[in-house]
């Protein structure tokens, strides 16, 4: 396999293994998320939410369901009764009797509309005549003819500045079931809405009222405004229908892209559904920064991963092209190496018009000491050639095994007689080795081809002319150096 093929199926290794590697956590991450959002939805939608509405309602029954037990108090109280009978004689006594309700319960108003003179009384006494063509007294002939006992409606109070309350009209009959007049007591918009506000501080919900018909007819701070119809709230509209023919149920809808959560309930006294809502996403804030937390964490120990198998991939490709580019014996640079340092030194001299020059370099009688010595003291005198040679040259260079006993030296920046006067050097400086071999010291000499390339000649033709100069120096006696 060539050093690019290496580099390509290192890069393909890495790649493989950052996608793995991320894939496995991003899945974990993302299943455990969608379990984790799954039950937490569940849990929502089963308890949290109905037990909020079983806590709310709880809430109406003392907050918004008593006014309606004092209306139904003063309907069958038998002062108001005997006092509409007796003709509405002394009109301070209802007065009085209405501002002991109002102070007595803290209610906001307290009324009596008599059906036989349609005066309209209340705690600071008479306030006006009820007119039918009076679109502001529309309620009272409502009242006057709706079946059941009471009702509760939101309208302005005449008598506190047309402040937007919320009235329970109760009907008032005597002793014969004869309808005589309606009695009752108001709360004002912004009390009931504050009630509602404390509940939904209380439980971290969406709390509100809506009729039978699916309008609006009470709501908090940030719910749909009063008069406003789920039948046309984007999302709900789709399960208004539905919400609107059952006493109860758990629903979910979209809204701007967020999931809400829904429970319904109605209240019979109040001939209201109770919504309560939750924000899925507020619900699963806590669980998706722990997803964005562990797809960091992820990101980090994948990061951390391949920056170990990197490093580990590219000590192991510097050992394969230490491996493959250098010699074991020597540790000089091999044939490989040259073919690549080779084009550098060709480009440098073309490029900066500068001399090169090569010596290829044998030991003489190399075989016989192989025979004689054994082939551990072949290497030592190999090994120690390739150190006085090391020790000899410049540091610009270069100098490999090129195969045997062979050497070859690239002189940079070096003309044909400055090489061979090298070449005269190193070969003495090998003759002057001394090395002792089991006992013994042989002398070890070596013969020298020098060549310069001309600006023509490719590598092969330079190394060919100072190859066939070595071949002229061993066979004119070896030890001696020669100028092709």
């Amino acid at each position: 396999m060539s050093m690019q093929e290496f580099t390509n199926s290192k890069r393909k290794l890495i790649f493989v293994l950052c996608l793995l590697l991320f894939a496995g956590f991003f899945a974990t991450s993302i299943a455990s998320y969608y379990v984790s959002r799954n039950a937490i939805r569940q849990s929502i939608m089963v308890s949290e939410l109905p037990l909020t509405a079983d806590n709310v309602y709880s809430e109406i029954q003392k907050d918004l369901i008593r006014p309606i037990f004092i209306s139904s108090m003063m309907a069958s109280d038998t002062f108001v009764r005997d006092w509409v009978l007796a003709g509405e004689q002394d009109e301070d006594k209802i007065s009085r009797y209405l501002r002991e309700v109002k102070e007595t319960y803290s209610t906001f108003s307290s009324f009596f509309v008599s059906d036989h003179t349609r005066r309209y009384y209340y705690a600071d006494g008479l306030l006006k005549t009820i007119d039918e063509k009076d679109e502001l007294d529309a309620w009272y002939f409502r009242v006057r003819t709706m079946e059941t006992p009471y009702e509760i409606n939101v309208d302005p109070d005449a008598a506190h500045d047309n402040a937007l309350t919320i009235f329970i009209n109760y009907k008032v009959l005597d002793y014969q079931g004869n309808f005589i007049g309606a009695t009752g007591v108001g709360l004002t918009v912004d009390a009931v809405r504050s009630l509602i506000n404390t509940y939904q501080d209380r439980y971290q919900r969406n709390i509100y009222f809506v009729d039978q018909q699916g309008k609006v007819v009470l709501y908090g701070n940030h719910v749909q405004p009063v008069d406003s119809s789920i039948h046309d709230f984007p999302g709900l509209d789709a399960v208004a229908s539905e919400i609107l023919s059952k006493p109860s149920g758990s629903y979910q809808y979209t809204h701007e892209e967020n999931e809400v959560l829904l429970n319904v309930r109605f209240i019979p006294e109040l001939n209201w559904y109770l919504f309560v809502e939750k924000n899925e996403n507020e619900a699963v804030r806590e669980i998706r920064q722990t997803l964005y937390l562990n797809l960091i964490i992820c990101a980090v120990i994948t990061a951390f991963a391949l920056l170990m198998t990197t490093m580990t991939i590219r000590r192991y490709q510097d050992k394969l092209e230490l491996m493959a580019t250098s010699d074991l014996l020597t540790q000089l640079p091999n044939r490989q190496a040259f073919e690549v340092v080779s084009r550098t030194f060709m480009h440098d001299a073309r490029r900066n018009d500068e001399a090169l020059s090569l010596l290829l370099l044998d030991i003489d009688d190399f075989k016989q000491i192989n025979d004689r010595y054994g082939h551990v003291a072949g290497d030592t005198v190999i090994r120690a050639v390739a150190d006085v040679l090391s020790d000899n040259l410049r540091e610009s260079d270069f100098l490999c095994r090129w195969g045997g006993e062979e050497f070859l030296i690239l002189l940079k920046n070096c003309d044909g007689a400055n090489a061979l006067q090298l070449s005269e050097k190193l070969r003495l400086a090998i003759e002057m080795l001394q090395l002792n071999i089991n006992g013994q010291h042989p002398v070890i000499t070596a013969s020298f081809g020098a060549s310069e390339w001309k600006r023509s000649e490719v590598m092969d033709v330079l190394i060919d002319r100072a190859d066939r100069a070595l071949y002229q120096a061993k066979a004119a006696g070896r030890n001696r150096s020669q100028l092709a």
